[in-house]
């Protein structure tokens, strides 16, 4: 019998600019227990010295250096990955279509982010005959395997976002949870009714999920299965009422795994839409910022260059008009 598994992991929780962005993906698999790497070996790789013409799924800290060769290792895993997800849509075309999917921030929230209006093109580092080739070929070896992708994506938090967020609740590891509730919202709402089995790397020191759970999803009733400081696993199941009403009744496991991306490819290739969602989301800031400040030099966000780039910035934000709680956050 098929089951659905899915994934859930972030990118960029520590800089000091730009984004945090929380990827997430649905499998369907030919059976429960099935190793999508074994399944996809001959198109996927787990280890980048073992890629060669293989797309590469692991913690995206292993998937990705600050190299070209990084670059395109990365990109090629998430957008032929995207690509399958949108189904006849083919790989996205314009970065908006990364980073704005299913789930986005407020509308009016984006609009103080102006860098998201004008965003670069991708692929940005891999040749687009190369992405299709690759494509095409992690589409046959799924079909073959009876598996498919169901779903990819990220949930973008913009600076102002977290900003706000961290004001309102005053604790980092509440607004994670609050946004991360949206994707699991989300699975459940797709594919509860097919029994999905979620997994997420582990929310910070936390290990009691259950009354959070039990908040997040009212009409659910949660079980706890296991709860310790390696992995905590819940099963929420419709309350009765939903069968009263003739509906399918939605059940979903989540766990929570320290270091899920090594036990999880569907953690692994969250983990890597995570990361290319914040690269691409940050050369889009760099590219807003240079257009108003020729030759100032990139920055990827972390504290350090962060500061070093908003010291050289200081002409390009006394001219650029936006506020400075949209760019910089205050944890």
């Amino acid at each position: 019998m098929s089951a659905v598994v899915a994934g859930v992991d972030e990118a960029g929780l520590g800089p000091l600019l730009g984004p945090l962005a929380i990827g997430y993906c649905a499998l369907r698999l030919p059976h429960g227990g099935a190793d999508p790497w074994q399944l996809l070996a001959r198109s996927v790789a787990r280890e980048p010295a073992k890629s060669e013409r293989r797309i590469v799924v692991a913690d995206s800290k292993r998937v990705f250096r600050r190299t070209p060769a990084g670059e395109r290792r990365l990109e090629l895993t998430a957008l032929a990955f995207l690509a399958l997800a949108r189904g006849s849509g083919g790989p996205p075309a314009a970065a908006r279509d990364v980073l704005f999917g299913a789930l986005r921030p407020a509308a009016d929230l984006l609009a103080r982010h102006p860098w998201y209006e004008d965003l670069p093109p991708v692929p940005r580092a891999v040749a687009p005959g190369t992405l299709e080739i690759a494509v095409a070929r992690l589409g046959r070896t799924l079909a073959e395997a009876g598996a498919a992708v169901l779903a990819a994506g990220v949930r973008l938090v913009p600076a102002g976002e977290l900003n706000a967020s961290w004001a309102a609740t005053g604790n980092k590891a509440d607004t994670v949870w609050e946004r991360t509730l949206e994707v699991l919202r989300h699975l459940w709402d797709r594919y509860g009714e097919d029994g999905v089995e979620v997994c997420a790397d582990l929310q910070g020191g936390r290990s009691h999920y259950g009354p959070l759970l039990a908040r997040g999803f009212p009409a659910a009733l949660v079980r706890r299965l296991r709860e310790d400081r390696l992995l905590s696993s819940y099963e929420l199941a419709e309350r009765d009422e939903a069968a009263r009403r003739g509906w399918l009744p939605r059940r979903m496991t989540v766990e929570f795994r320290a270091k899920g991306e090594e036990h999880s490819f569907a953690v692994a290739l969250a983990s890597c839409l995570a990361k290319y969602a914040r690269e691409t989301a940050m050369a889009g800031f760099n590219r807003y910022f240079l257009l108003r400040q020729p030759g100032l030099r990139p920055t990827a966000g972390y504290t350090t260059d962060g500061r070093r780039w908003l010291a050289e910035a200081a002409p390009a934000l006394a001219a650029g008009g936006v506020a400075p709680d949209a760019i910089v956050r205050t944890r």
